[in-house]
């Protein structure tokens, strides 16, 4: 039961990380998608750590912990002096709990976080783009577009996982 309880939490909150990306209509908008997405990564790196089998898995679970961290308490600092909200560990358990992943195809643990690592990095990439090319404002858009690399480096990670671990998200 509890292997059945960590697997749903894992699943809901990449599946909100997951999330298709959509263009910020404005800073609250990017603050608290940027957050979820951060603190979604920061829970399932987390859960990978524990759960995951394979040391690449880990290792990659240990940079996404500790990148995203980073990401998450510099957005946090910019969003405090914009008076924007962030999003938080307690909202995101709210949104997961409506969100429903089927995992069921992946074969392990390690194969059904990879795939998602890949989706939910493309979603994230795909949303920081869109800051940078577009936003309104000037810190968020240097925010953005100083991380765009960092996530485009975890994607290429992401896809040599899933690849490794015979994912169907591998490019």
């Amino acid at each position: 039961m509890a292997h059945l309880i960590k697997t749903s939490t894992f699943a809901l909150l990449v599946a909100l990380a997951s999330q298709g990306a959509f263009a910020a209509q404005d800073n609250d908008d990017f603050v608290e998608d940027a957050s979820a997405k951060g603190v979604a990564e920061v829970e399932a790196g987390k859960l990978a750590q524990e759960k995951g089998s394979a040391s690449d898995v880990k290792s990659f679970a240990d940079m996404m912990v500790k990148d995203h961290t980073a990401a998450n308490s510099k957005l946090k600092m910019i969003a405090d002096k914009k008076n924007l909200e962030v999003s938080d560990s307690a909202e995101l358990v709210d949104k997961a709990k409506a969100m429903i992943l089927e995992l069921r195809s992946s074969k392990s643990f390690d194969q059904a976080y990879a795939n998602n690592q890949v989706k939910a990095h493309e979603a994230t990439i795909a949303l920081f783009e869109e800051e940078a090319s577009n936003g309104k404002d000037a810190d968020l858009k240097a925010f953005a577009a100083e991380t765009l690399p960092k996530l485009k480096e975890h994607l290429v990670h992401a896809q040599a996982l899933a690849k490794a671990h015979g994912g169907d998200a591998a490019k």
